[in-house]
């Protein structure tokens, strides 16, 4: 197992030393048209293609010197006991899709009997209908009704975004309440391996948000911007009652965090979190599409007295970044160039979500020409990978990591 070294995320931009991916597996075959929807994918990725460029992204991660560690190697180590193995299966049974109370007793029991490797693949990559053998004599009324989705327990697609379950902030994590049934079984993943595994045990009771605390917060929305404040998004995936409870956790136990960053953007699927369009390349300069910036509004959290939290409005987006930072002025950088249009287009393919190694240094997708050419321009070391496939499930380098621990600034 891994060594359990303190984790911790004091900024979005200090050296990345440790991080957590899921690489791409056959979750991603039981993608077919009609449950497309279903498990918020717009296209069906060409797996083998996937996982090469999946691969591309881990080695260019090991590249700059950061250790990756991977859901399904965690959650292994973790099913080798047998309490965590039982929790687990009745987690999955009491929140899949079986309808009758036998028939949730025998797939208990057969995830109970398996081997933590095969037990974590299911966790995954789901559990079909036609893997359980019954005969139509079985077969209750809602069986049949469903059969339009074949899995008891639902695959995750989505969870090579590894960012969205949760963040670490700080010496400790948020735990996220995913918007979405599809993916609410990633946040148990994260927690489980939270929980149970020695990698974590430095942050095991430090935890700012978890899925029981109410309203959604995903993990695509939270920026951590320095050692003493965070920007979260407000979006279609984070509620506002979240980041408020968010801040009082933050503001009352031992993170650091004096000031939250509200930044509200547009509540669309296009701009589903606030990193898919809005990242920080280096300590005083941000990549922004240009498409929301007219849109936005900004916000100050800080602690009050009591367990109140004072609001107030900041006058721009620079201005509250610049306060909040303790600088003079920052940076914005659109992305996609002056061109509105290839901004548009290279926002839809996450230009904008870009991943800081180091300061002043990003990985991006390399099919993004223009917003890779105007962050050089500004002196923004860009290293690219290949993301024709990637790119398909709608997140790009940031999206599909979660840092677990940065050097301190």
């Amino acid at each position: 197992m891994p060594d359990n070294s303190s984790l911790g995320v004091r900024s979005e931009i200090e050296p990345l030393k440790k991080v957590l991916l899921h690489r791409p597996g056959r979750e991603m075959e039981t993608l077919t048209p009609e449950v497309l929807e279903n498990l918020l994918f717009e296209d069906i990725p060409w797996l083998k293609k996937l996982q090469e460029e999946h691969d591309g992204f881990a080695d260019a991660l090991r590249g700059i010197g950061c250790e990756v560690f991977y859901y399904a190697e965690l959650l292994k180590e973790v099913l080798s006991d047998a309490d965590v193995t039982a929790e687990a299966a009745d987690h999955m049974v009491s929140t899949g899709r079986i309808p009758q109370s036998r028939l949730r007793n025998e797939i208990r029991e057969r995830l109970e009997s398996m081997e933590a490797g095969e037990l974590a693949d299911v966790m995954i990559g789901g559990l079909r209908k036609d893997a359980v053998p019954h005969s139509d004599d079985e077969k209750r009324l809602s069986w049949w009704i469903q059969e339009d989705f074949p899995f008891y327990i639902n695959p995750l697609p989505n969870l090579y975004f590894t960012r969205d379950p949760g963040a670490m902030i700080g010496n400790g994590l948020a735990v996220s309440a995913m918007q979405t049934r599809a993916r609410s079984r990633e946040s148990f993943l994260l927690d489980l391996i939270r929980r149970h595994h020695p990698m974590f045990s430095s942050i095991h009771r430090k935890l700012w948000y978890s899925p029981d605390m109410g309203d959604s917060l995903e993990g695509g929305d939270v920026l951590v911007l320095s050692d003493t404040a965070v920007a979260v998004g407000a979006s279609v995936r984070t509620g506002s009652d979240a980041i408020e409870t968010l801040a009082r956790n933050l503001f009352d136990g031992d993170s650091g965090i004096m000031e939250v960053l509200v930044v509200r953007i547009p509540a669309a699927r296009a701009y589903m979190h606030l990193d898919t369009v809005f990242t920080m390349v280096d300590r005083d300069s941000f990549t922004l599409f240009p498409g929301v910036a007219d849109a936005i509004r900004v916000f100050r959290l800080t602690p009050s007295v009591g367990a109140a939290i004072h609001i107030s409005e900041a006058e721009s987006l620079e201005k509250g970044l610049a306060e909040i930072l303790k600088l003079p002025a920052v940076r914005i950088l659109m992305s996609g160039g002056k061109d509105r249009g290839t901004a548009a287009r290279e926002q839809w393919n996450d230009s904008a979500n870009t991943l800081a190694v180091s300061p002043g240094t990003v990985i991006t997708y390399n099919r993004n020409t223009a917003s890779n050419e105007a962050l050089e321009k500004a002196g923004i070391n860009v290293l690219e990978i290949e993301g024709s496939e990637l790119v398909r499930g709608r997140g790009g380098p940031r999206c599909m990591s979660m840092p677990l621990q940065r050097e301190e600034s």
